[in-house]
């Protein structure tokens, strides 16, 4: 696509913008190592963006390059509108980075590493001292601010991390694996601090490894394997495409279990259970097809499931990987 043409994205009213990220053909390698073999990203403004893939899959790479840390080999690249290879201070001025390992100065307090990012923003004193009053607040920080950084927990020192990114105003966010090793609660609470984020119209890229991440947050996901991207799309789209899934009937008259089992086709049965299995990709249309044909033959089934494949087998099928996924399937039930 040549430069001069910016892909866009559809608002509701039908008006076209720039996408907030936009990657195409982007292409990085290290001698003969191909990090990224020519990867194509559109992210719309105001959305959940995740990039997954195994450790050494170029997440990292990805990140650094479309926040120009890192040149790229070749690629039509824009952020914020801006072309990255010809206005990168323009992109610098529109993105805030979380990296893997916090920028956190632990010798200093909470306040002081707010004040010192102030700094660097060319804010005066007392708007500098305004905004790191009213972030430290907002990422409930205030009791700590006065506390050297070292003494924060693991959780305490991601929001401060955030906290400090957000001190330029940043439209576009890129948020670099950033609840790795925090403790459930604290991803939870980092968890609300990006959807608040979001609600607020900044765009987000994140990258994680942690697959109920990105099924509970993003709007769109890329699977990123061997340097291509082996598949993106919302979470939904993606466990449709591993085969898997199915409706579980079960039955407490042996009576109407056997009437099921004998008339439905393609069907496992369980009869120690008086449950059958019927292969299905959970959509809506199926599921009706279903209860119609229960309903049409006059047969009541005690207990209705819908399993689905979740995000972990979808990681594992993509990537190759021989680990095998954990059963996290959802459910739902219709008595």
């Amino acid at each position: 696509m040549p430069s001069s043409v910016m892909p866009t994205s559809r608002k509701g009213d039908g008006r076209s913008l720039p996408d907030a990220v936009s990657a195409i053909g982007l292409r990085k390698s290290y001698g003969d190592k191909v990090v990224l073999d020519g990867i194509d990203l559109r992210i719309p403004a105001g959305t959940v963006f995740a990039l997954l893939g195994p450790n050494g899959a170029g997440k990292t790479t990805a990140v650094k390059i479309l926040s120009t840390l890192v040149t790229a080999d070749a690629g039509d690249l824009h952020v914020d509108g801006h072309d990255l290879t010809t206005d990168p201070q323009a992109v610098r001025a529109a993105i805030g980075v979380t990296g893997q390992f916090s920028a956190v100065d632990g010798l200093i307090t909470g306040e002081e590493n707010m004040l010192l990012m102030a700094d660097l923003h060319h804010l005066s004193k007392q708007e500098g001292r305004r905004v790191a009053a009213e972030l430290l607040e907002r990422f409930d920080l205030t009791d700590a601010a006065s506390k050297p950084a070292s003494t924060y927990s693991g959780g305490m020192k991601r929001r401060l991390d955030i906290a400090m990114t957000l001190v330029g105003n940043p439209r576009i966010i890129f948020l670099d694996e950033p609840t790795t090793g925090l403790d459930p609660r604290s991803r939870h609470t980092m968890w609300g601090i990006i959807r608040t984020l979001v609600t607020s119209g900044v765009t987000v890229f994140l990258t994680t490894q942690y697959l109920d991440e990105a099924d509970e947050l993003a709007d769109r996901i890329a699977v990123l394997n061997n340097g291509r991207i082996a598949a993106e799309g919302t979470a939904d789209e993606l466990k449709r495409l591993i085969p898997g899934g199915h409706v579980r009937l079960r039955f407490t008259d042996p009576a109407a279990y056997h009437s099921a089992a004998s008339a439905l086709e393609e069907v496992s049965r369980d009869d120690d259970a008086l449950a059958l299995q019927i292969p299905s990709d959970g959509s809506q249309r199926e599921l009706r097809s279903i209860l119609d044909w229960l309903d049409s033959a006059g047969i009541e089934a005690d207990e209705l499931t819908v399993h689905t494949p979740d995000l972990d087998d979808v990681f594992f099928a993509l990537t190759g990987n021989d680990q095998p996924a954990q059963p996290h399937q959802s459910k739902e039930t219709v008595r």
